[in-house]
């Protein structure tokens, strides 16, 4: 009797731990089905509009939203797969996923007349580590945002950009992908800033030249390289559209162009993403 007993609680047991089980998967099946997704490439921003959104916010990081949205910039060597990303409106948090795509660009061979500019002597290797250690904290600067999208364009005459997130080859020799977009220009054509703020970094760098760093806010940094001169000193508050040098052929290039590069929240993102209207920018759907 004690026998017959205790199998049949071991099987009640047994169903409602299935029952338990079931409704668990159920409730994830739900939670996922209702967690907005989108797909983006690296090197884009993600857009996720919405009312009353208090903050945004990624793993531990939170920053507030800008023009009623939450900005996700997903960096140009962010791996395949998805990225969980959060909000919150009203007291409640609210969870999504970007799934990022494959690698989606070209590969790019260019060929540098000056081969110092490719095969490095343990000089000019020195020269670069330190100004590498110049630079990097910038993409950690942080602060209200100084700036409203889409940003201004940095030439009066802005070109189609070419060759963002090239995986590029110098003298048949692999190199970096181009974090960046080259817009064509003569020689001397004047360069603006794409909005406020102030000039944290200016100077002849061993790849990109004469150089103009800007930090706009909310960990927003503009790059203009290869300049033929330059109008700012670090320090100097700037306007948008203000003049902060002209178009050259400085440091390692293959003729004069204006490289502009955008980094926000430290991820390198496309700047014609930003330079358009913010309607093109991939976006999360509204539950």
């Amino acid at each position: 009797m004690r026998s017959t007993v205790a199998g049949g609680i071991r099987g009640l047991l047994a169903v409602a731990c299935v029952s338990v089980a079931a409704m668990a998967a159920r409730a994830t099946t739900a939670a996922e089905a209702a967690a907005p997704e989108t797909v983006a490439k690296p090197g884009a921003v993600v857009r996720w509009a919405g009312d009353a959104i208090a903050f945004c916010g990624r793993g531990g990081e939170t920053w507030p939203p800008l023009a009623g949205s939450c900005w996700f910039p997903i960096d140009l060597l962010e791996p395949e797969g998805a990225v969980v990303v959060h909000r919150s409106v009203g007291g409640a948090r609210e969870e999504a996923s970007i799934r990022v795509s494959e690698y989606p660009y070209p590969v790019q061979r260019l060929t540098i007349e000056d081969s110092s500019k490719v095969e490095l002597s343990s000089e000019n290797l020195a020269r670069v580590r330190s100004e590498q250690a110049r630079v990097r904290p910038l993409w950690s600067l942080a602060g209200p945002a100084l700036f409203e999208l889409p940003l201004s364009a940095p030439l009066a005459d802005l070109g189609q950009a070419g060759s963002f997130g090239s995986r590029r080859f110098f003298n048949d020799q692999p190199r970096s992908p181009h974090s960046g977009a080259d817009y064509p220009a003569a020689e001397g054509t004047p360069v603006y800033s794409i909005a406020p703020g102030r000039v944290v970094l200016t100077g002849d760098l061993f790849f990109s030249g004469n150089s103009v760093f800007i930090d706009h806010g909310d960990g927003l940094i503009s790059m203009y390289f290869h300049l033929s001169s330059l109008l700012v000193e670090g320090g100097q508050e700037v306007a948008r559209r203000d003049p902060i040098g002209a178009v050259g052929q400085t440091g390692r290039t293959t003729g004069p162009h204006l490289h502009m590069g955008i980094r926000w929240k430290g991820a390198r993102v496309d700047p014609s993403l930003l330079l358009g209207p913010p309607s093109a920018v991939p976006e999360l759907p509204i539950r």
